[in-house]
């Protein structure tokens, strides 16, 4: 299990490399919530992504053999950036396994970071399957996005920085895809402010994680059809959805209408772009799925990209 110390030495390995994100507020977003909100700005994160401190703390403890073999993963695009760059910057040889229909924005950025980028189609490959015959073909090591101890560890850094940043809060939420994120900032909050509730957003469509913390039984969706693709994983995983029940106060989930009416909010109000998945927390707050007047709140904004023609294709389609 991933203990705080484990996020303090990513913290130290990532010091100079991550960015130190800012933290934001907004009057107007305030006075809407009745609430005192402190936005975690992942989305100006490296690769527009929270996703950038877990894969190069989880790259940077390979050995030299293992470095030598190159690193295999699958995803829709930030953890792929993550890899990619920290790949990079690392000088690891990255394989990324995407799906055809991932952001195209995201695709090419992966490529940009220099990662060989491998497709395939959801409706016919299991990722996690390509991966691992890949990683057995070549000799590879497999990274996944979320469900790797390192990768949690360094997710967790965010809710260490927020908290050092703003001090005391009442209430952190947290965007929740595969847990990473999630997990990771609940350990940091527990242990660093105990009475601070930790509450997961996950969209409707791809309640998995949601319906697994009240059942207490990991929960499954397939392929959920969301315009939040960084949140189209399938299920929690065995180490992130543990580690949501022992630390994570709640989950509820947000419609995709919501959620984009959200992130066009924060971008007008904050002047920051913020992907669908990213505005996941910030929308439990907006359309009061979650309301905690008075209190101080801390909100992940998680990721900052996106492919603008098919996100407003899907909003002409709801409207």
């Amino acid at each position: 299990m991933v203990r705080y110390a484990d996020i303090e030495v990513a913290a130290d390995r990532l010091a100079g490399v991550a960015h130190r994100t800012p933290v934001m507020t907004s009057r107007q977003f305030n006075e809407k919530t009745q609430s005192q909100v402190f936005f975690k700005c992942e989305n100006l994160q490296r690769i527009g992504a929270f996703k950038f401190r877990g894969a190069y703390n989880a790259l940077s403890q390979l050995s030299p053999e293992e470095k030598c073999q190159g690193v295999v993963t699958y995803s829709s695009g930030n953890h792929a950036q993550a890899i990619a760059l920290s790949g990079k910057l690392l000088e690891i040889p990255t394989t990324i396994i995407m799906p055809r229909d991932a952001p195209e924005v995201k695709i090419a950025a992966t490529r940009g970071y220099g990662a060989e980028v491998i497709l395939y189609d959801r409706a016919e490959a299991i990722r996690e399957k390509v991966a691992r015959e890949l990683c057995q073909k070549r000799g590879a090591i497999l990274i996944p996005p979320y469900d790797h101890p390192h990768i949690i560890a360094g997710q967790g850094t965010a809710a260490k920085e927020l908290i050092e940043d703003v001090g005391d809060l009442d209430l952190l939420l947290v965007c929740c895809g595969g847990g990473g994120l999630l997990s990771g900032c609940a350990i940091a909050t527990k242990t660093l402010l105990p009475h601070c509730r930790v509450i997961g957003v996950e969209p409707k469509a791809g309640d998995d994680g949601t319906r697994s913390f009240y059942s207490k039984t990991l929960q499954r969706v397939e392929n959920p059809n969301t315009i939040a693709d960084g949140a189209r994983t399938s299920s929690l995983g065995s180490l992130t959805f543990p580690l949501v029940l022992q630390y994570v106060d709640d989950m509820v989930t947000v419609s995709d209408r919501d959620l984009l009416q959200t992130m066009f909010y924060l971008w007008e109000r904050l002047k920051i772009v913020v992907e669908p998945t990213g505005a996941l927390a910030a929308t439990a707050l907006f359309n009061q799925t979650v309301s905690a007047p008075g209190k101080r709140i801390g909100v992940t904004i998680s990721g900052g990209n996106i492919e603008l023609k098919k996100l407003l294709a899907f909003w002409d389609n709801l409207a």
